[in-house]
C-alpha cells in the first residue's frame, strides 16, 4: 500500500495525531493554503474524550461526541487525511514509517496523545476495564449492561452482588463523574429496567492512592465532591492502593478485600511517544521534551505538544497538565508560529493561560474553580454543561447532545441501554461459510 501524498511546492507538515492538540494544530494552520497539511490518526474521526463516562454509561451514543475529519476539512484541498498506524520516526530521512509506507515531512508534529498506565501490573491490564477511547467506553457498557442480565440467572447472592458491584479506581474527574453517574443509575434508572433484583446489593466503590479526591482542584472542590458522591451512597476509599484483581475480589496494598466483578481503570496515564527518538529524550511518564516552542530538543523541524510533550514553563516544572486545554493552546501557539516563521519573523515563546478545571458529580452537582472564583453545586453543573456543550466539534452533535441531556435531566431516564456486540470480518465470514454448507446439504 502507498500514502499516494502528492509532492507540491509547498512545505509538508505532518501532524500524527488528531486529539485535542493535534486538531487545534491542524484547523489553525490550514487557513494557509501555501502550506500541505497531512493529518494522520489510526481512527477516521475526533472523540471528545471528556464525555466518554457518558457514552460508557449509556447517557450518549458514540457518535454524539465523535466527529470525522474528513467532515472537518471539506473545504481544505491542502489537508491530506491518512487513516493508519504510525511505527515511528526517521529523523535522519526526515520520515515517518507507517502501515501504508513511509511519509516524508518537511515539519513533523507528534500530538500522540496519552493511553492507560496500568504502572506494570498485568493482572490489571488484563482484567480491568480502561475508558481512553469510544470503544473502550462502549466495551464498559456492554460489560455492566450484561452483568445485570447475568445477575437475574445465578443462584448464589454473593454471585449475584458480585456482578452487580462496580469498583472505580482513580479519584480524578473521570473516576468521580463516573461514581456519580453509576449512583444515579442505581437509584432512578436500574430498578425500573430490573425490578425482580433488590439494588441494595449493589456498591459502588471509589479508590483512590491520595489523601483527596480532585487533587488537582482545590480543597474546596475536593471536599464538596467527596460529600456529594457519599450522600448518593458511594463507598470512597482514599489512601488506597490497588495492586490485585482476579476477576472476582478487588485487593489494595493496604489490605482492602472487595467482592466485584466489575473494576474499571481511571487511575492514571502515560504519554504515546513515536519510537526512533533519541530514549535520552523521552523523561517522566514517557513524554517528550521540548522547548519553548514546542519544539522536540536537538530538532528544528520536529514538535511535539499535549499530552505528549513535557514542556518546563513557570511553575509546570515538570509539563503542562496532561488535559485538554493545554494541547488546544499549544496547537494554536504553534500554528501561529508557523506563520511567523513563514513571514520572516520570529516565533513566540508559549505561555500556558490556566482556565480552570471543573468535574460534574451528578444532576444538580458539579464543582468548579476557576482563577477569579471557586463555587460548587447548581449553578457549577450549568456551567460545567455549557463548556462542554460548546466544546463539542458539531453543531449537529451539540444539538444532539442538548435534547438528550434534557430528556434525561426531564424523565431521569434514557433510552441507550443498548448491549451492542460488534463482529469481527471473520466471525462473518465464518457464518456465511456455515450457512452455505447448510444449504449446499439440504439440496
Amino acid at each position: 500500500m502507498l500514502p499516494n501524498i502528492p509532492y507540491t511546492q509547498h512545505k509538508r507538515v505532518v501532524i500524527v495525531g488528531a486529539g485535542f492538540g493535534g486538531l487545534a494544530l491542524a484547523r489553525e494552520i490550514a487557513k494557509r493554503e501555501d502550506l500541505q497539511v497531512v493529518l494522520i490518526d489510526r481512527n477516521n474521526y475526533h472523540q471528545f474524550q471528556p464525555l466518554f463516562y457518558q457514552v460508557a454509561m449509556a447517557g450518549l451514543e458514540p457518535s454524539s461526541i465523535s466527529f470525522p475529519l474528513r467532515k472537518i476539512f471539506q473545504s481544505k484541498k491542502n489537508v491530506h487525511i491518512r487513516i493508519t498506524e504510525v511505527h515511528n520516526v526517521n529523523p535522519d530521512r526526515k520520515s515517518i514509517t507507517t502501515d501504508l509506507g513511509e511519509i516524508t515531512y518537511d515539519y513533523l508534529v507528534i500530538a500522540t496523545g496519552a493511553v492507560t498506565n496500568y504502572f506494570g501490573m498485568k493482572e490489571i491490564e488484563e482484567r480491568a476495564i480502561p475508558m481512553k477511547t469510544v470503544s473502550e467506553a462502549l466495551a464498559l457498557r456492554n460489560r455492566i449492561l450484561q452483568n445485570f442480565e447475568d445477575a437475574l440467572s445465578v443462584d448464589s447472592e454473593e454471585e449475584r452482588a458480585g456482578l452487580m458491584s462496580v469498583v472505580v479506581v482513580g479519584g480524578g474527574p473521570t473516576g468521580v463523574e463516573l461514581s456519580g453517574t453509576l449512583a444515579e443509575m442505581k437509584h432512578f434508572i436500574l430498578p425500573k429496567d430490573y425490578p425482580e433484583m433488590d439494588f441494595k446489593t449493589m456498591e459502588i466503590h471509589l479508590l483512590e492512592g491520595s489523601k483527596e479526591l480532585l487533587g488537582a482542584m482545590s480543597d474546596e472542590s475536593s471536599q464538596r465532591s467527596r460529600e456529594y458522591l457519599e450522600k448518593m451512597g458511594v463507598h470512597i476509599h482514599t489512601e488506597q492502593v490497588v495492586t490485585g484483581f482476579d476477576g472476582k475480589y478487588v485487593t489494595t496494598k493496604q489490605g482492602m478485600r472487595i467482592r466485584a466483578d466489575n473494576l474499571v481503570w481511571a487511575a492514571g496515564i502515560k504519554a504515546n511517544p513515536l519510537n526512533g527518538l533519541n530514549p535520552e529524550l523521552i523523561v517522566r511518564g514517557g513524554r517528550i521534551k521540548v522547548d519553548q516552542y514546542n519544539r522536540v530538543q536537538g530538532f528544528e523541524e520536529i514538535f511535539a505538544l499535549g499530552d505528549v510533550a513535557a514542556m518546563q514553563e513557570g511553575e509546570w516544572e515538570n509539563g503542562h497538565p496532561q488535559l485538554a486545554q493545554p494541547a488546544i493552546q499549544q496547537g494554536k501557539a504553534l500554528a501561529r508560529n508557523v506563520w511567523r516563521v513563514m513571514d520572516g519573523k520570529k516565533a513566540v515563546p508559549f505561555k500556558y493561560k490556566d482556565l480552570g478545571s471543573m468535574a460534574t458529580v451528578g444532576r444538580n452537582r458539579a464543582v468548579v474553580d476557576l482563577p477569579f472564583i471557586k463555587f460548587q453545586g447548581f449553578m457549577a453543573w450549568l456551567t460545567w454543561m455549557f463548556v462542554h456543550l460548546i466544546s463539542i466539534v458539531g453543531v449537529k452533535n451539540r444539538l444532539l447532545i442538548l435534547i438528550n441531556w434534557v430528556w434525561n435531566y426531564a424523565t431521569y431516564d434514557q433510552s441507550l441501554r443498548l448491549i451492542l456486540r460488534p463482529k469481527t470480518i471473520e466471525q462473518i465470514s465464518n457464518k456465511n461459510e456455515k450457512n452455505e454448507e447448510a444449504v449446499k446439504q439440504e439440496a
